[in-house]
């Protein structure tokens, strides 16, 4: 779990984060090169959409992290993993398991509108260790390791230090499949309190934005644990917060998360808590 300070077995970080790093490269010029010229687009089952570049993105960055770390396993959006739609067991998630969304946002990526992500997260012994998150349309690459910080092109991160309500910007994310009387109520109750509430179409970028200060809290249910693996270690690395709705913790399969500076996460939550249970 993020931030349990649970200790991990001797895994070479700095290469792990190189490889994360490359990865996400590699992925950015696979979506580059693919984004307005798409041929393939299907719906999954109440999963949003797929394309071509999805696929090939998660090709071209399973393929090169398994060359590199062979003893590990690769959990990816788009079926990478050997048992499609099962989570891997603790015993594979204690040797290593990079938890990959090859295109976070893909409904923005299909209609054109550049904000998507590259998202690569390693989970080890329980940990989330190294993080990688590329923006191909800004060129911007987010990286973190356990206990070495979070930056963006080089730059170190840092959270906001914002601690009222009324002078925050928040993120949210929802689906059409996914709409809730609860979660309207949640966000009309913010919306009401914060200069804006942002929905942007990508739970990576919204956490990279929150690990840069630029969004001072995020909140969102239902996600799969390779939206958040990267962008949970980056905002925790760069001095922020990371829980689910209704706990101290978070893990990458846990179902609900709240991301911000510790002042406006414990407020954001604390709202959620009175509006939902």
């Amino acid at each position: 779990m993020v931030g349990s300070g649970k200790m991990w077995p001797m895994i070479d970080l700095k290469k792990a984060e190189k490889v994360a790093l490359k990865a996400a490269l590699l992925g950015r010029e696979v979506l580059l090169s693919y984004f307005g010229q798409l041929s393939n687009v299907a719906e999954k089952n109440q999963a949003g959409l797929v394309s071509e570049a999805d696929l090939e993105s998660e090709r071209v960055i399973s393929e090169y992290i398994l060359k590199e770390f062979p003893e590990t396993t690769i959990f990816a959006e788009e079926g990478s993993y050997n048992k499609p739609g099962q989570s891997p067991d603790m015993q594979t998630r204690q040797k290593g398991v990079w938890l990959i969304d090859p295109l976070d946002g893909t409904t923005n990526y299909v209609h054109k509108f550049p904000i998507y992500c590259v998202s690569i997260g390693l989970e080890y012994a329980g940990e989330l260790v190294v993080a990688a998150c590329d923006v191909p349309a800004l060129k911007k690459t987010y990286t973190a390791t356990r206990g070495g910080g979070a930056y963006a092109d080089g730059q170190r991160l840092s959270v906001s230090s914002q601690k009222t309500l009324s002078e925050s910007l928040l993120a949210t994310g929802f689906s059409a499949y996914d709409i809730t009387p609860t979660q309207l109520k949640i966000f009309g109750s913010l919306m009401q309190e914060v200069r804006g509430v942002r929905r942007a179409g990508s739970a990576a970028f919204d956490l990279c934005l929150v690990a840069e200060g630029v969004f001072d809290a995020y909140w969102e249910k239902n996600l799969s644990p390779w939206d958040t693996a990267a962008g949970a270690l980056l905002v925790t690395e760069a001095g922020g917060v990371v829980t689910t709705y209704d706990s101290d913790s978070y893990s990458p399969f846990d179902k609900t998360i709240v991301a911000g500076n510790k002042d406006i996460h414990g407020l954001v939550r604390d709202r959620i808590q009175r509006l939902s249970f």
